[in-house]
Formats: structure tokens, C-alpha cells, sequence
């Protein structure tokens, strides 16, 4: 274990325990708020645990930038004493089992929020059952600051700052209709057919994702059908008749095995995206965050495998 000595007068930093979880929190994290909520206690009990770690080794151990708060290089020297500490407590909570526990926040797409984060959930706890799962559904790109989740999923590789992303699964987006729809407005059989039909898709103004915007932008010539932020809203558009709806082919299956939704063009449309999970460097070497990349690969490979 490294050895830091606490200054003349300070408090012993063998009485620091809580503090040294407390700064593994905000590093991960990156947000004093955040880390209050995952350890159950308030913004201003965050805020002094801090400072009297710091008081005790006598430095700074953070600094503030635009992803949020990171370790000074005296706070990665303690950073490493702490997550010494925590795998240490963590061998005696488990007795032995290999249990991890805590809060982990994943943001995500709402499909793959509802489609694969779920389930990843719930197998987690499965196994680990002091896990606690906060889910936040959000289509966006990868944000300038990661601070406040564990887990930012997004589309498409991103470029990060200070974090690593890692490959979660592939998936693509196709066009589907209903057979009323079909039956009113006959089959599509080339590209140009498509010309004047209404496209259930997302608001134009308030898609943040480029790809998903280009996406759409391989239909020209169509016009607007249902717009919405919710890609659930797309499927119930365009199971109800309202046009041609771009969506997920793994959360439109269900829909095609249950005879509601038909693939259009399958041949010459088919738009191939990726899902990517980001985590700052940190948080990476958490036991929980790691286990929680793990059950989102493995639920991913679950469900987008039969798309």
C-alpha cells in the first residue's frame, strides 16, 4: 500500500475511512451530488469528508475541469490508498464470494435503455445483490462531461477526453410499415417508391445524434409522418398505419413476429450503427463499473444477436 503521512496535527489518515471512500465517489464520478446520492449523504457531508482528507495529507486532491472534478496528482497518490482500501473491505463484505455492491448509474438510448440495460440490470442483481441500478434514458451524443454516471452509453464510437469507451454491440436501423398500411399504399420495391411517404422518425430540431440524423437523410424525397424524441412513439406510429417508420431492427422483431410490422426494402435499406460505452478512467477500475460493462455486453449480445 502506498504511504502518505498526515501532517502534524491532523487528523490520522488510518481515521479517514469514510473520506477515502467518499473521494473514490466524486473521482468516478466526477460530481459532488453525484457521489452524495450514491453514498446516501447530502452535498455538505461530501464537501467536509474532503476536507478533512485533505487537511490529513496536507494537499489538494482535486481539481475542477469541464468533465468535472479530477484527482491531483496527490489525489491519485491517495486515490490508489483508497481503492486498496475498498478492495479490502470489499473481500470482507463478500466473505470471499466475489460480490460487488453500491449504486451504478448507466445513461443510455431509451431502446437500449429498455431492451438491454434492463435486463443487464436485472441479471446484475441476480448475482450481486447489494447492486443498486439507476437507469437514465437519453439520446445524445457523448457529453463534454461525463460526471454524475457510471456508464454513458452512446452511438457510435466516440472521441473522449480522460476516458475509455468500449465496443458494446452492433445493431442497424430499417424500415418498417404496417400490413394495413402495405395494403392501402402498396409495397415499396425500390428506393424511389418512397418518394412523398410519410416517415415516422425523430424531431428533426431536437436530434442531438449525427448518425441518426444522416440516417434519415438517405430518403430523400419523403415527407414528415410522426416526428417524436421517443423511438417507442416511432414503433406505435407506424404500427397504427402513419407512414414508414425508420427503427431498430431489434426493437422492431417483436413487432415483425407478431404480424404488426413488415420490413420494407430490406435490400437496399439498412443503416449500421454501434453502441459504445463510456467511462471515465477512474471508474473504470471499480469492480462494480466493470461488472456492470460486463452484464450490458452480455445482455447486448443477447438481444441484438437475433436482429
Amino acid at each position: 500500500m502506498a504511504h502518505i503521512t498526515s501532517p502534524q496535527g491532523a487528523t490520522p489518515l488510518a481515521h479517514q475511512l469514510d473520506s477515502l471512500m467518499t473521494l473514490l465517489a466524486v473521482v468516478r464520478l466526477g460530481r459532488y451530488s453525484a457521489a452524495g446520492e450514491a453514498l446516501g449523504i447530502n452535498h455538505s457531508t461530501v464537501s467536509r469528508r474532503l476536507a478533512a482528507l485533505e487537511k490529513a495529507v496536507g494537499g489538494r486532491l482535486l481539481s475542477r475541469t469541464q468533465d468535472g472534478w479530477e484527482a491531483t496528482a496527490l489525489g491519485t497518490r491517495v486515490l490508489a490508498v483508497a481503492e486498496e482500501v475498498e478492495a479490502a473491505v470489499g473481500k470482507l463484505a463478500d466473505d470471499g464470494d466475489g460480490l460487488v455492491h453500491g449504486m451504478l448509474r448507466v445513461a443510455a438510448p431509451e431502446a437500449f435503455t429498455t431492451q438491454i440495460c434492463v435486463p443487464a440490470a436485472v441479471r446484475l442483481r441476480e448475482r450481486h445483490p447489494a447492486v443498486e441500478v439507476e437507469l437514465i434514458s437519453a439520446t445524445q451524443r457523448v457529453r463534454q462531461s461525463r460526471s454524475g454516471v457510471d456508464i454513458e452509453v452512446v452511438v457510435n464510437k466516440p472521441l473522449v477526453h480522460k476516458a475509455v469507451s468500449e465496443h458494446i454491440g452492433d445493431y442497424a436501423l430499417g424500415l418498417y410499415a404496417s400490413p394495413e398500411w402495405l395494403a392501402a399504399h402498396g409495397t415499396p420495391r425500390r428506393r424511389e417508391d418512397l418518394a412523398g411517404v410519410a416517415i415516422n422518425y425523430y424531431v428533426d430540431s431536437m436530434l442531438q445524434v449525427d448518425e441518426l440524423d444522416m440516417a434519415a437523410e438517405e430518403l430523400p424525397g419523403t415527407r414528415r409522418g410522426v416526428r417524436s424524441t421517443s423511438v417507442f412513439a416511432h414503433v406505435a406510429a407506424t404500427e397504427a398505419g402513419g407512414g414508414v417508420g425508420i427503427l431498430p431492427d431489434f426493437l422492431a422483431r417483436g413487432a415483425e413476429e407478431r404480424g404488426t410490422l413488415v420490413r420494407v426494402l430490406p435490400e437496399e435499406y439498412s443503416y449500421v450503427l454501434s453502441y459504445w460505452a463510456v467511462v471515465r478512467q477512474e471508474a473504470l477500475r471499480s469492480p462494480l463499473v466493470a461488472a456492470g460493462v460486463e452484464a450490458l455486453r452480455a445482455a447486448a449480445r443477447a438481444e441484438l444477436a437475433g436482429a
